[in-house]
């Protein structure tokens, strides 16, 4: 019970140069006309003053040693400002990014930064870097407003960026604690997430599986039940992604998802400002547990505290919480290139199991699947390292949950409980695979919603309404077969309305 290695982030690194790359891909040419994509929402501006140090110690915090102890023994008593509450303090540093009113104003200020004294030159270069291959992603998207976008969502990006980098310098880091929950002011770093990754979603290419299954388990929440989502693990990006694609359809789960989190997330100074908005369980990988032998330790101590610190939250109930148990995320097949779920650990899946049934209130555990990468794809090698390129693209995701798997009904045809624990691990990987199947179809392989469609399909835009009691009715319906039920539908409208649902499906 003393290790998780769950996180939504993963790798340690050694290199501290920044650098990013954006992957050219063809505008998707396929688009469903009854669909519009997401609005938009205001940009955030915050406070300023401004500040010379030195940036030699910058880069050493990066190092692999420095990662680890960023996730701090509370025990030392090292202080972690903010992170319990959901309010940070603003630190008052330079407006620069935040005054640009253009591309050249806003590129022109990294440069008056690191002349200032106040940005290291190598971080300006990566920043710059940045800008242009977002801008060029956004692009993509053949959105009229893209330039005003890039414009807000880096500006915003960078002042987050640069007034971390002076936390760090100042030796006053945002720390994280055990239990982060997002700070949602006096900045909104959760909605700043959100405005950020949108313009990268091809919502017109987007499906969420199973609708329905999200509304029953709102419903559980303000039950006081708590729900745990096992689920494959795609990108950096995956919280994102995830609540974007609910935020119309169920806010509630959205913002009050618990992430579990690897301590590169709450390191690398290029995620940090996106994972401080974002509720998130603070790990030690076990694959990454003795990179730095001396530190092996304190990150056992910090992972067993993080399981007190679930199980406290558990107990409280109305919890939902999003676990990786593949401990790293999905890689292509070396020989195929295809792209699948990597296997879950069955320790870790049973470890979230146990913590379900001690907690003291009602708990259920969902097979979740997600499928993202191609708007964020990892590089080639096997662990992502700090500073290394990341590619980023304009494309369609999709998110699926099938009905909850209770180990009892697993256990009924074991006859050893070590049997029972496999088995019931293996049967929500392939519920998580089955999903991802359909998902992939639909959105890589052009079928849109006839990727549901696997023998029976049920024409049902005529007969259902756009509201939620038309769709629970007819999904509890269809539940009640055996089969599995792949019930795909697009993203919602901007309006909150349900646009045309067509090809609901069981598959043979």
């Amino acid at each position: 019970m003393s290790s998780f290695h769950l996180p939504f982030f993963t790798g340690t690194s050694t290199r501290s140069t920044f650098s990013f790359s954006i992957k050219s891909s063809s505008f998707p040419s396929s688009f469903s006309s009854s669909l519009v994509p997401f609005q938009r929402f205001d940009r955030f501006r915050s406070t300023s003053r401004t500040t010379t140090r030195s940036f030699s110690c910058v880069f050493y915090s990066l190092k692999a040693k420095a990662m680890a102890e960023l996730v701090q023994d509370k025990e030392s008593g090292a202080a972690a400002t903010g992170s319990g509450g959901g309010v940070r303090p603003e630190v008052e540093h330079s407006r620069t990014f935040l005054e640009a009113r253009s591309e050249q104003e806003l590129l022109s200020g990294i440069r008056k930064e690191v002349e200032a004294g106040r940005l290291p030159p190598n971080v300006a270069a990566g920043m710059e870097e940045l800008y242009q291959n977002y801008r060029n992603a956004v692009f993509q998207s053949g959105d009229p407003a893209a330039v005003g976008i890039v414009l807000s969502n880096m500006a915003v990006a960078f002042d987050r960026m640069l007034l971390d980098l002076r936390t760090v310098i100042f030796q006053d880091p945002f720390v994280f604690e055990t239990y982060h929950r997002a700070l949602r002011e006096p900045f909104d770093y959760y909605m700043f997430g959100q405005n950020y990754f949108r313009p990268l979603i091809n919502f017109r290419n987007s499906y969420v599986g199973n609708l329905s299954l999200f509304y029953e388990i709102e419903e559980k929440l303000k039950q006081g039940h708590n729900v745990v989502l096992i689920s494959n693990h795609q990108t950096e990006a995956d919280p994102h992604i995830i609540a974007l694609l609910l935020e119309k359809t169920n806010p509630h789960v959205a913002e009050n998802m618990i992430y579990v989190a690897g301590d590169r997330v709450i390191a690398d100074p290029l995620c940090k400002p996106f994972s401080m908005g974002r509720n998130l369980l603070c790990v030690h990988s076990k694959k990454h547990m003795f990179d730095v032998p001396e530190l092996a330790e304190m990150k056992r101590r910090v992972n067993t505290r993080s399981l007190k610190e679930m199980a406290l939250l558990l107990r409280g109930g109305s919890k939902i919480v999003w676990i990786a148990p593949s401990g790293g995320r999905d890689r292509p097949d070396p020989f195929t290139e295809e792209w699948y779920p990597a296997p879950f650990d069955s320790s870790s899946v049973d470890n979230m199991r146990r913590l379900i049934e001690h907690s003291g209130a009602a708990g259920h555990i969902y097979p979740l699947a997600l499928l993202c990468y191609d708007i964020m794809p990892p590089p080639p090698q096997v662990e992502k390292e700090i500073g290394e390129k990341r590619i980023i693209t304009f494309h369609g995701a999709g998110l699926s949950i099938a009905q909850k798997i209770s180990l009892p009904e697993i256990a009924a045809s074991c006859e050893k409980s070590e049997e029972a624990k496999d088995v019931y691990t293996q049967a929500l990987y392939k519920s998580v695979t089955e999903q991802y199947d359909v998902l992939k179809s639909a959105v890589h392989g052009k079928q849109g919603l006839e990727a549901s469609t696997a023998g029976q399909v049920f024409s049902l835009h005529k007969f259902l309404t756009h509201n939620k009691k038309a769709i629970r009715f007819v999904h509890k319906r269809m539940l009640c077969k055996k089969n599995p039920i792949f019930f795909l539908m697009p993203i919602n409208d901007i309006n909150g309305r349900l646009p045309f649902i067509g090809a609901e499906s069981i598959r043979n």
